[in-house]
């Protein structure tokens, strides 16, 4: 029997999470995203803001039916109207939830500078707005702006109002860090004189933003202090420096200490699992790179570099790893670089399905490959993919797919049907594929008119016809393009990392090297194409042809 305290986990990555800059969401996303969430195993999915804007408005109308409460966010009734006869508090209402969040001012500096009332006033227009949706049957949060803040400026007044909507019936005091400069120790503190004020913890949540860095430290003093709810969104998304980040939050109380013996939440073992592919998809749906130094999700969050560490790995992954990475849906990577020692390499080439015994002459051969080219201005640490085709070169296990002949880009700017000056890019590709010369136009043009330059027209042209292999890659795309000169002057090497991924959740990258950022952007662009057939043919367990041996 467990004896551990349930803590509630409040996601507002659609309301908060919008005010991210650039962040907009579609209706349509906005589904998406509940519902991953409710598979995640989240209590609260905090919708948006009912009448705020027509997307908010339209979410709450076709909203997804969820496990989660979903709840409506809105503000306190405003001064001089009845909680009855106030349209905005009406259309939270109006959007049919069985949970509403408020947010009410707890500093008295914004209650007399901001709303230019009372405190008094202040304090009954909580009361009734939280009495009146407790008349209406629904679960009553009240969001506590500007809490700490508030406290330490007039802890009387922070604690009347926060009073006034607990006695009024809210089900939740959440106690928020809207400014997000207030630090983990005066949280923990502040939390526990709330509690001893009076309010019970298992009635407080903590909404914390992370304008230093600490909203995560923060949540979890809250915790340690009591409370027994925490808000937060995907990925920290939120305005300013962004919201506590539940991608980490989560996985703390489920596996580490004392949390994971003390609590238990609602996301189950497999939800655990699911965290990266949700966080990832999110960044998908925001068309952004995902952050590779993210705790517990990033790309970078097991990869393990030095020689000493992959070398401890082989024997014991705990002993560089904190948790496995396989809890939290993510994997283990031993990148390449010139640091390299033979440990790193078998275990990433183990990971690639190339095995070599200790002592092979190959790994050798591997390495000084691998350090020549990084002498050159190539980088195998995040270009996980070019360094395997690099070994399986030089193991003699690389498949003959297909051979570019020769490949011309042109650029032109030229106006348009507006009269307006643009680009265009035109690439040209001649392959030699299944034994036959095959050429290939594209433009750079999208369906929009937009120009997408060089790179994109020479990798649809490249794409377009590869005999068998051309079905492979409709799932294919590039998601990122970084250019960096590694040499000054008249001599300069540039150096071209692309990130790409595919329909089945891989993302892989690569690179290439050029004084041409063109040919650079070829060269890592046919690394990416050549990766994913390798990857594909593997898992159809296709035959295909390899060299006699190792190249000499």
């Amino acid at each position: 029997m467990s004896h551990r305290t349930r803590l509630s986990l409040y996601d507002t990555t659609l309301r908060d999470g919008q005010q991210t800059q650039g962040v907009q969401f579609s209706t349509d996303e906005k589904r998406t995203i509940a519902e991953a969430l409710d598979k995640l195993g989240v209590d609260y999915i905090e919708g948006g803001w009912p009448g705020a804007n027509p997307t908010d408005s339209a979410f709450f109308d076709s909203a997804p039916q969820t496990r989660a409460r979903m709840t409506a966010f809105g503000m306190t009734k405003r001064a001089g109207m009845s909680a009855e006869n106030d349209d905005v508090l009406a259309a939270v209402l109006n959007a049919g939830t069985k949970s509403v969040c408020i947010v009410g001012k707890t500093h008295d500096f914004h209650v007399k500078t901001a709303l230019g009332i009372s405190l008094e006033e202040n304090t009954d227009n909580i009361a009734r707005s939280v009495a009146h949706l407790v008349k209406q049957d629904r679960e009553a949060l009240f969001d506590a702006e500007h809490f700490f803040d508030g406290y330490k400026a007039n802890p009387d007044y922070a604690l009347q109002a926060i009073r006034a909507a607990y006695d009024a019936g809210a089900r939740w005091i959440v106690l928020c860090d809207t400014n997000g400069g207030t630090l983990p120790a005066d949280v923990g503190r502040i939390t526990a004189d709330v509690i001893a004020a009076g309010i019970p913890g298992d009635r407080l949540g903590i909404h914390t933003h992370d304008d230093t860095d600490n909203a995560v430290a923060c949540s979890l003093a809250a915790v340690d202090a009591g409370a027994r709810q925490i808000q937060g969104t995907l990925n920290g998304l939120g305005e300013r420096c962004g919201n506590a980040n539940l991608t980490t939050l989560i996985p703390i109380l489920m596996l580490k200490e004392p949390y994971a013996s003390r609590f238990e939440i609602g996301v189950s073992k497999e939800g655990l699992q699911r965290l990266t592919q949700t966080s990832r998809m999110l960044d998908e749906i925001l068309n952004r790179v995902p952050m590779k130094q993210a705790a517990f999700v990033g790309s970078s969050a097991f990869a393990h570099k030095a020689g000493l560490h992959a070398s401890a790995i082989l024997k014991d992954p705990s002993t560089y790893e904190h948790i496995d990475p396989a809890l939290v849906g993510n994997a283990r990577i031993i990148p390449m670089s010139n640091q390299a020692g033979q440990s790193n390499l078998r275990r990433r080439l183990a990971s690639a399905g190339l095995t070599l015994e200790k002592g092979d002459p190959a790994l050798a051969a591997i390495l000084e490959e691998v350090k020549a080219r990084e002498a050159e201005g190539y980088s195998y640490d995040t270009a996980q993919a070019s360094f395997e085709l690099l070994a399986r070169t030089v193991m003699g296990r690389m498949p003959e797919l297909f051979e570019v002949k020769r490949y011309r880009v042109t650029v032109e700017r030229r106006k348009n049907k507006y009269d307006q000056m643009v680009s265009l890019s035109e690439a040209v590709v001649v392959v030699k594929v299944d034994g036959e010369k095959r050429l290939s136009v594209s433009e750079s043009m999208d369906e929009t008119g937009n120009d997408r330059g060089p790179v994109n027209a020479l990798s649809k042209a490249l794409a377009k016809d590869l005999g068998q292999y051309s079905a492979m890659l409709e799932d294919m795309r590039l998601v990122d393009f970084k250019v960096r000169i590694t040499q000054g002057g008249t001599e300069a090497v540039t150096r071209v990392i692309i990130d790409s991924e595919d329909g089945q959740g891989r993302r892989w990258s690569t690179v290439g090297v050029s004084a041409n950022i063109v040919d650079a952007s070829f060269e890592a662009l046919l690394d990416a194409i050549r990766w994913k057939l390798i990857r594909d043919m593997a898992a159809l367990n296709e035959t295909v042809t390899w060299p006699s041996g190792p190249r000499q």
